[in-house]
Parts: C-alpha cells; sequence; structure tokens
C-alpha cells in the first residue's frame, strides 16, 4: 500500500479561513471576559461584606492580595507550562480552575474559604491570560495580530465594566451580599465554557489546518537581570508605583464612593467603570499617537503627573469627584499604552521575555502589598460612612505612590533625553519603516 503513494507529491494542509480565526478569537476572548469579571466582583459588595459577614477592611483588601501572592507564584511556572502542553491544554485547565474558584468563593460565608477562593483565581486567571495571548499569536501572526489582541483585550475589559455595572443591571441580586457572587460564578462559567471550545476549535484545526507557531512564552531567566541597564528598572519602578495606586484604589474605590461621597451603589459602580471604560476606548489611540509622535518617556511622564494630586482631590472633595476620575482614566490610558511596548525598546529581543515576567512579577508584589496595607489603613483610621474622613490617610499612601511614579517618570526621560537614550523619545514607525527600506 506504501509502494502504491511512493513519489506522490503531499499536499499542504490550507491555513485556517478568516472566519475560523476570528471565531477562534471570540471564544477565547469571552473565557477572558469572565476572568476579568470574577477578578472585579468583590468591590461592589465590599460594604456588604463588611455589614453582612463581619469582615475587616484588612480581610477585603486580603482576598485580594491572595490572588497577587498565587500571581506570583504561577507566573514563575506558568509559561513553561503552556510551553510544554501547548494553548489548547493550558486555556482549558486554568480557565476551569477560574470557573471553579467563582463557585467556591460563592458558596461559602467563610473567610478562610473565600480568600482560598481568591488565591484559586489567581493561579488559574493569570496563567489563562498568558495562555490566551500565546494562542492568538499562533492564530494571527503574520495576520490581524495587533487589532485580534486590541478586540480581545477590548472584550476582556468589558467584564470589568459589567462587574461595575452590576448594582445596575443585577441589581435584584444585590439584596444580599452572596446573590452578586453567584452572578460572578454563572458569568465565570465562560472562562472554563470559552476554553472547552477553543480547545475542541484548535484540536479540529490542527488536523485540517496548518497553524502558525506562537513563540516561547514570557520566562523569567535569572541571569538576564544583571543584564538589564537603568532605563528598564525606572521603568520598572514606574509600573510597580503606578499599577499598585490604581489597581488597590479599585479594589475599595466602590465603597469608599458611597461612604465619601454618599452616592448609591449603582453610581458609585458607574463611575468605578469609568477606568476600564476609557482604557478600552483610549489606550488604542494613545498607541497610535505614539507610533506616530515617538515622546515614549515624556508621555509617560505626564500620565503619571496626571495622576499624582486626584486622591489628595478625592479625600478633602476640593472639586467635583468626576474631576480626579476623568484625571485618572486619562492616566490610566496613557502609560500602560506606553510603557509596555516601550519595554520592548530598551531590553534587546531574546531577554524580552525576562523584562515582561519580571515587570509583571513586581507589579503583582506591589498589588498585593498595597491593597493589604489600604485595607488595615481604612481599619485603623476607621474608615466607614459615619467617619468618612478616615479615608483620608488611604489616599495619602497612594498619593505617596504616585508620587514616587512621577519621580521614576522623571528619571526614565531624563535618561532616555542624554546619550545613553534607547530612542523612546525619537523612533516613529515612520523612522523604522526608512530604515528598514530606505528608498
Amino acid at each position: 500500500m506504501n509502494d502504491l503513494n511512493a513519489g506522490l507529491p503531499i499536499t499542504p494542509k490550507p491555513k485556517p479561513s478568516a472566519g475560523y480565526r476570528w471565531l477562534v478569537l471570540f471564544v477565547i476572548s469571552f473565557a477572558m471576559f469572565g476572568n476579568y469579571y470574577i477578578y472585579d466582583s468583590i468591590a461592589p459588595i465590599a460594604d456588604m461584606l463588611k455589614s453582612d459577614l463581619g469582615f475587616t477592611d484588612e480581610n477585603i483588601g486580603l482576598m485580594f492580595t491572595s490572588y497577587s501572592i498565587a500571581a506570583v507564584i504561577i507566573l514563575l511556572v506558568g509559561g513553561v507550562i503552556i510551553d510544554k502542553f501547548g494553548t489548547a491544554w493550558s486555556t482549558l485547565v486554568f480557565g476551569a480552575i477560574c470557573s471553579v474558584a467563582a463557585i467556591v468563593n460563592a458558596v461559602s460565608s467563610d473567610f478562610t474559604v473565600m480568600i482560598t477562593a481568591r488565591f484559586m483565581l489567581g493561579l488559574g486567571a493569570e496563567p489563562l491570560i498568558v495562555a490566551v495571548t500565546t494562542a492568538l499569536a499562533k492564530w494571527f501572526k503574520g495576520k490581524e495580530l495587533s487589532f485580534a489582541f486590541g478586540v480581545n483585550l477590548m472584550i476582556a475589559r468589558f467584564g470589568s465594566v459589567a462587574a461595575d455595572w452590576s448594582p445596575t443591571w443585577a441589581k435584584p441580586a444585590y439584596s444580599s451580599w452572596r446573590g452578586p457572587l453567584f452572578v460572578a460564578a454563572v458569568l465565570g462559567l465562560l472562562c472554563a465554557l470559552g476554553a472547552l471550545v477553543y480547545y475542541f476549535l484548535e484540536k479540529n484545526a490542527v488536523k485540517r489546518y496548518t497553524l502558525g507557531e506562537a513563540g516561547e512564552t514570557d520566562k523569567l531567566v535569572l541571569g538576564d537581570l544583571f543584564r538589564f541597564d537603568r532605563s528598564f528598572w525606572y521603568t520598572v519602578a514606574l509600573c510597580v508605583t503606578f499599577y499598585s495606586a490604581v489597581f488597590p484604589f479599585r479594589s475599595f474605590s466602590i465603597k469608599f464612593f458611597m461612604e465619601r461621597f454618599e452616592l448609591s451603589r449603582e453610581a458609585a459602580g458607574q463611575l468605578n467603570s469609568v477606568l476600564p471604560l476609557a482604557a478600552l476606548f483610549a489606550t488604542p489611540i494613545f498607541g497610535l499617537l505614539v507610533d506616530f509622535v515617538g515622546r515614549r518617556a515624556l508621555l509617560m511622564f505626564l500620565g503619571a503627573f496626571l495622576i499624582t494630586p486626584v486622591y489628595v482631590m478625592m479625600a478633602y472633595q476640593t472639586v467635583p469627584v468626576w474631576i480626579p476620575i476623568a484625571m485618572m482614566g486619562l492616566a490610566f490610558s496613557l502609560v500602560p499604552a506606553v510603557m509596555w511596548p516601550a519595554v520592548a525598546y530598551i531590553v534587546e529581543e531574546k531577554r524580552l521575555g525576562t523584562a515582561y515576567a519580571v515587570m509583571t512579577l513586581i507589579q503583582q508584589i506591589g498589588v498585593a502589598g498595597m491593597n493589604w496595607l489600604i485595607g488595615k489603613t481604612n481599619d485603623v483610621f476607621d474608615a466607614t460612612a459615619a467617619n468618612p474622613e478616615g479615608y483620608a490617610a488611604g489616599m495619602w499612601l497612594f498619593s505617596g505612590l504616585s508620587f514616587f511614579a512621577f519621580l521614576f517618570a522623571f528619571l526614565l526621560r531624563k535618561r532616555e533625553t542624554g546619550p545613553q537614550a534607547h530612542g523612546l523619545e525619537t523612533i516613529t514607525a515612520r523612522s523604522q519603516a526608512k530604515s528598514i527600506d530606505p528608498e
């Protein structure tokens, strides 16, 4: 039988159709939607956890901290797991972990069980993001990769927006603390369901199509740490201080808006959604702007400057609350849009995986510590609806972090306008195109 086929040309498999690729994109993006929703489902019920279950703000902060600790642990090995077992299997396993974590969080009122569920979520959510990113590279490399990443992130961030708006669209569930967590558990099933559908889509595609190579995922190579220069470490310092001033604020912001500004739960949730909504639409615009004008260090400096005064403005109600929130939304759209791509200009390509792994790792450590510290500070200063002035101490902590973010952005700009610059201020998409094709 083999002799009959000998010498016959082997017909290569076709590449997946555009429709198949975009089906894959939407399926795994809905898994990310569920992931983001679960993470942000605690903030709208922070006050109810205190009143109904007797939790302290420190307890609530620790629920977010446990997530980040798990993320730090799994980030050290997650990339290796994905490379070894592939995107289909990894996405399925990590998506299932996220869904189970949401269910466990909803069925128990015991703090130990709930904090364990959040730890479990961290073990699943962060490597799920890496696995989805790797899968997109496999399916869209050489095609509409940047646009695919943008669509994926847009759908994922709608998970955060949906959680912030849940007191409005899922208002009947807010009769107790458990209802919103059951909503999160149901929507969290998208993590497992989306991953399961993707598993079968990829397995089917392997038989029928030729898929691209995703390349290796980001991993921490200890030896590379000693080869990074000062510009990279300034960027890492900006990353950890900036994110530690934003994400832990969001952990308590709905409760803060309700008790400091006397907003309804619905209005507080809608106000809180400004940050992910702004990032949803403004981040791609800033990305295009940077490609056109360069000036990356300057734009990071301006973004860090914008966020520095906002927490004091809110603590003492010096202006209407929408003004500092709008400033935060602008900064939260600008700094990440410039910062993450800028690393690719500072670090040589063969060490880029380690660079991103280090940034993410240190960011999660900072966010973990700040979530606990803000919760503890709120308890120490009795930050409640009866004593809204107690929130001022925490707002000053956020302001201190914002000042250091501003300082590191200043130092980065100073270095990048000197003789040891990496081109952050000067390289544009047009100049890169000319260097590749002088004609």
